[in-house]
């Protein structure tokens, strides 16, 4: 099949199939480390300092996506999905040396969030080339599915590999993906740089006041804060509850954005981006507060699925918000972007609520990211301004 054709035709060519693959690969061994707290926990450390060592390796993907973001507009994805990949093969095999939660693990976790920040971003610029171009939400929405699966499928596996054969054979596991991963990649030809749009400069960095970038910037970002709350603390939550296993929230969380995004992927391309963005935030945070009431099994898989209605909503029509509001010759720069401000989020909002965790506790810790989130939405939807698709859709039909 002709490249063109990829672009304009299916999402489902060979291509963007073998690419998807690959994310999901890339993606499964990412999730396998969720469950690291668990491991970190034998040494007696702080929840503070758990947190630090998880967020540090969101921390290091922000340094680096901005940079590697514009490299993707201008050389392609694949290449630069391989450089990253190839940081994360060299990092992950150390794990078996950790001996303690001091510095050593805290500078493997940020060497993997290099490469992970890297990886993670150009794969998704791949795969969002070779989908068709005008439904770019459906889209995304689309290439996340596959890292919602990962998501739910990696902390089960977690566990399950962690029980059955110790935390050695989760580090190997981990290093099978990225082989996999590595190969998808390897596969998966690209859509040449004059077919996928020639980048330029932002011009929204001219006409749009400081105040209104900061607004925008601010809400992938604490959106990122609450989402890292959720995935770094639940398994240690559900510990001090006696809540054996946490695997399942991980599936009924993923298996809701999936549901979500294959039934209503596109619903911000037809009823505008900050709409969309608002009905998800509220769900996110509402949700938030009936975590921190859980008291049972069942309560936690009914708070899973919600949560994950949400992020279902909310990943697409924000990160096509930023492309919009960049210009679509800039997606990579966009997708890096969001992607930056998100782990600007999980780095740093993980060590923060887990500072309230070890002063007020998990409940109260549930409640405080609930109310950040609702507060910071408030503020997105009176202040930012609309994309041309929000414009769209609240023109009247004739």
């Amino acid at each position: 099949m002709p490249q063109e054709d990829a672009r304009a035709g299916s999402f489902w060519n060979r291509d963007f199939v073998v690419a998807l693959l690959g994310y999901f690969f890339l993606y499964m061994s990412i999730s396998l480390f969720f469950l690291l707290p668990l491991f970190l926990g034998q040494f007696n450390t702080s929840k503070s300092k758990v947190g630090l060592i998880m967020g540090i390796h969101s921390v290091m993907a922000i340094l680096v996506r901005p940079f590697f973001g514009r490299m993707i507009d201008v050389r392609g994805g694949k290449r630069i999905s391989l450089w990253g990949m190839g940081i994360l093969i060299a990092a992950t095999p150390l794990f078996h040396l950790v001996r303690d939660a001091g510095a050593f693990p805290l500078f493997l976790r940020a060497l993997s969030g290099v490469g992970w920040g890297i990886s993670m971003t150009a794969t998704i610029s791949l795969c969002s080339d070779l989908s068709p171009a005008q439904s770019l939400a459906k889209s995304m929405g689309i290439i996340g599915i596959a890292g919602l699966v990962a998501n739910a499928l990696g902390p089960l596996a977690a566990e399950e590999i962690i029980h059955g054969f110790g935390y050695g054979a989760l580090f190997n596991a981990a290093l099978l993906f990225l082989a996999a991963s590595l190969a998808c990649i390897l596969l998966t030809r690209e859509i040449p740089r004059a077919e996928a749009g020639k980048p330029s400069e932002p011009r929204f960095l001219r006409t749009v006041p400081v105040w209104a970038l900061l607004i925008i910037s601010a809400m992938p970002a604490f959106h990122g804060a609450v989402r890292g709350t959720m995935i770094y603390f639940i398994a240690l939550f559900g510990k001090s509850i006696d809540i054996g296993r946490v695997g399942p929230f991980f599936v009924v969380f993923s298996l809701a954005a999936i549901l979500t995004r294959f039934g209503l992927g596109d619903l911000s391309d037809r009823r505008g981006r900050k709409r969309i963005i608002f009905l998800s935030a509220v769900i996110i945070s509402l949700n938030l507060f009936a975590i921190s009431q859980v008291r049972t099994f069942g309560m936690l898989l009914v708070t899973g699925f919600i949560g994950g209605l949400g992020q279902g909503l909310i990943f697409p029509a924000l990160s096509t918000y930023i492309v919009d509001f960049m210009g679509r010759e800039n997606k990579g720069l966009a997708i890096s972007f969001y992607l930056s401000l998100f782990d600007v989020g999980m780095g740093l909002g993980s060590p923060f609520f887990g500072w309230i965790s070890d002063r007020l506790g998990y409940r109260k810790m549930y409640m405080a990211a609930g109310l950040f989130l609702l507060v910071s939405t408030m503020i997105f939807m009176a202040r930012a301004p609309r994309t041309e698709t929000d414009r769209a859709a609240r023109a009247p039909r004739t």
